[in-house]
Order: structure tokens, then C-alpha cells, then sequence
């Protein structure tokens, strides 16, 4: 049965589906690491681990670090990585004052029912002198995937379809009071315009992160859903040789508890 209205918990991660159709985003986020320059002996926060992959590069700075995330198959494919991670909610941080840094990448965007919690949790588990560096999805993201998802569920008769749609993308400016609201001191905050190569296509895309869009439809209509979202989204994000390119944009930010 469809689900009667939205909700963020419809997006449902599976490891191994996600190794096979979205490896691109630990592998965009070195600028991320870079940026944050983890040193040997900090103490560092993953806001959002995933299965690990770029957890393991911060261990391998020689930093110790505490990885978090809500879904229970990842948090099992991280540890079976030997690190520490923890099934946690980035809405409800339990730390307090412990860490040198929190590092968070392509996960703050998936809070759209209360961006601030994350920012005050992780403002909460620093030090005094500690920095929050993460990325997220930024504003007009995916703008031509979502208006296909959007107008095809309107097609299917789905009400107000906008309201399923599961992404918070921030403006700059938008952002900057948020961090600024939750106490922090704003370093750097950048939108940055990344076309995105999908190894696997629209479709495979589609598989991995649009099920909160599925969930308003009967099991049964739901691939046909995306099979029509694909060609809708064909003639303009799939070149003549048939690769995809999804139309994403960044927001990186750099930000102190003071």
C-alpha cells in the first residue's frame, strides 16, 4: 500500500546497493577531507558514516574517530571495516564537549524535517576551539531529477507531490544563520555546481535514492514510476553515447565552536 503522507524515514539504505550505484559520493568527498585536514591524535566525530568509506581515511590520518548513522545496514558494513560506528540519529547526538572535530558528508540534506538538530548536536560534542566540516546537497540539487519525480506523480494523480519531496538544500546564506544561530563562527560556506558521472545511470540513481517519491504510489506502479521518470529525464541528462550525468550541486562549509 502507499504511504497516506511523506515521511523521512521512507528512504531506505541498503549497503551493498549503495556500493553498486552511489560509490561516486565517498569518492567526491576527499575536498571535504582536505578541508577539514584531520591531524594524528584528534578526536573526530563522522556525522552520517555510511558503510565506512571515508571513515577509514580519517582513521588513517592517525585520528581517532566515532562514526554515527541511522541505518542499521550500514553501520554493520562500517564495522565489518573494523571501525567504531554506532547506530545513531543525527537529530539526537549524545556527545558532549569530546571532540576535536565533526566531519559530516552527503547526509545533513536527508534532515529536511529539522536541518537545525544536527548543527546543535554537533556544536554540543565539540570542544571549545573544535571545527564542523562537512558538504551537503545545495540549493537547485538535483533541480531536473526532482522536477521528473515531482511531475510524474502528479501525472499518477499523487496530491500535493512537492511535499514528497525528501531533500533539504540550503542557500549560503541560509546555511550561515543556521551555523551562526546554533553558536558557530563560519569559516567558509561555497555552493559549487558538480555535474556528477552515474556509473550505473538515471535508473540505478533512481533505485538508491528516490524511494521517498515511491512511497507515495501502490507497490506495484512503483517501477513503472521510475522507468518513466528515466525516459522523462533522458533527453537532457544522457549524452548521445547513453551516460547520465546527474545535475548536482554542492554546499561545502568550514565552521569553529568558538
Amino acid at each position: 500500500m502507499s504511504s497516506s503522507s511523506p515521511s523521512t524515514s521512507s528512504q531506505k539504505w541498503s549497503a551493498a546497493r549503495y556500493a553498486a550505484n552511489a560509490d561516486f559520493v565517498p569518492a567526491l568527498g576527499q575536498p571535504v577531507l582536505d578541508l577539514l585536514q584531520p591531524q594524528s591524535g584528534e578526536r573526530i566525530l563522522d556525522l552520517g558514516c555510511g558503510d565506512g568509506t571515508l571513515t577509514e581515511k580519517l582513521v588513517a590520518s592517525g585520528a581517532r574517530v566515532v562514526g554515527i548513522d541511522s541505518s542499521p545496514d550500514m553501520v554493520a558494513a562500517a564495522r565489518q571495516r573494523g571501525l567504531d560506528a554506532r547506530i545513531m540519529d543525527a537529530r539526537t547526538l549524545v556527545f558532549e564537549n569530546e571532540f576535536d572535530a565533526v566531519f559530516s558528508n552527503a547526509v545533513l540534506h536527508w534532515i529536511k524535517d529539522d536541518p537545525d538538530a544536527p548543527i546543535a548536536g554537533a556544536f554540543r560534542a565539540l570542544r571549545s576551539g573544535g571545527r564542523f566540516v562537512g558538504e551537503l546537497g545545495g540549493h537547485a540539487c538535483v533541480g531536473a531529477i526532482t522536477v521528473a519525480l515531482v511531475a510524474t506523480l502528479e501525472r499518477r494523480g499523487i496530491k500535493n507531490a512537492p511535499a514528497w519531496i525528501p531533500w533539504y538544500f540550503p542557500t549560503v546564506e541560509d546555511y550561515e544563520i543556521r551555523l551562526r544561530r546554533a553558536g558557530f563562527v563560519p569559516q567558509s560556506v561555497q555552493l559549487l555546481p558538480r555535474p556528477t558521472p552515474l556509473p550505473t545511470g538515471m535508473r540505478g540513481w533512481l533505485d538508491t535514492f528516490a524511494s521517498p517519491f515511491s512511497a507515495a504510489l501502490p507497490d506495484e506502479e512503483r517501477d513503472g514510476f521510475l522507468d518513466e521518470v528515466t525516459a522523462l529525464l533522458k533527453p537532457v541528462l544522457c549524452d548521445s553515447g547513453g551516460n547520465w550525468t546527474a545535475d548536482y550541486t554542492r554546499l561545502r562549509f568550514a565552521a569553529i565552536k568558538p
